[in-house]
């Protein structure tokens, strides 16, 4: 799967990319990006940025060099195979739900924003969808880009490793992910549940589906919601409930 970032910093993107699980993924050839800044193809002199039409604080990105980096992205890849998704306040919020169905794509193009936005005729005629992460304001695209490249690589076949991890972490049933621990079992923050420890995988998982679903109906009732639940982790749910009331 390749990834395109339309980006005027594009270090950001590159330093981010370069380490990690995204590195190894890159040398498997599992994933690939590369990025493009339209500064490039600004004539000798020109500014990237430019007055907003009838008035207003803050600079737009010029349309033109902006145009012509989606264009040359675009004619690398087949148009029908391409997401253009561009990271913007006005998008849609992002969740692991959509994570999963982009990384079904073959390729995705990040228009990565800064000053107050691009043209909107660049998003009609370009973006297919306009992605937020969340109800507050940052300087770029560029963090935003990175947040949903990575939600979204580790849904690829082979990124993670073990496939089981993915699996258990938090919203890939809907719900938060249980405690962790690690050793030592004692020490003097407190000690490992004793669930942990019985060496029995049964008790195990009914402790970590009980973690779960009291975490999530303490922290975030809206997740939930939209969870239909068995009657026995209805019952899990009660016995969190009753233990945490207590």
């Amino acid at each position: 799967m390749n990834f395109t970032f339309i980006s005027l910093f594009p270090e950001i993107i590159r330093s981010a990319l370069n380490e990690s699980i995204t590195k190894r993924a890159i040398e498997n050839s599992l994933i690939s990006f590369e990025t493009i800044n339209p500064r490039n193809y600004l004539e000798a002199k020109e500014r990237i940025d430019d007055k907003v039409y009838g008035g207003g604080p803050g600079m737009l990105l010029k349309s033109e060099p902006l145009m012509k980096a989606l264009d040359d992205a675009i004619s690398r890849f087949e148009r029908s195979k391409s997401k253009i998704i561009y990271l913007s306040p006005k998008g849609k919020p992002f969740n692991q739900e959509t994570a999963e169905a982009l990384a079904s794509e073959k390729n995705i193009i990040f228009i990565c924003g800064r000053y107050e936005g691009i043209d909107q005729r660049i998003i009609d005629h370009y973006v297919d969808v306009e992605i937020s992460i969340g109800d507050y304001v940052v300087s770029g695209g560029e963090i935003p880009a990175l947040v949903v490249f990575d939600a979204i690589s580790r849904n690829i076949d082979g990124v993670l490793g073990d496939e089981a991890s993915l699996e258990q972490e938090s919203f890939s049933r809907g719900l938060l992910e249980y405690p962790q621990y690690t050793r030592p079992e004692k020490m003097k923050l407190g000690e490992v549940p004793k669930e942990l420890l019985s060496g029995n995988h049964a008790v195990i998982e009914k402790w970590r589906k009980k973690q779960m679903l009291g975490i999530t109906s303490l922290r975030r009732k809206d997740l939930l919601e939209k969870t239909e639940l068995s009657s026995e982790e209805k019952a899990l749910l009660k016995e969190f409930i009753d233990e945490h009331e207590g």
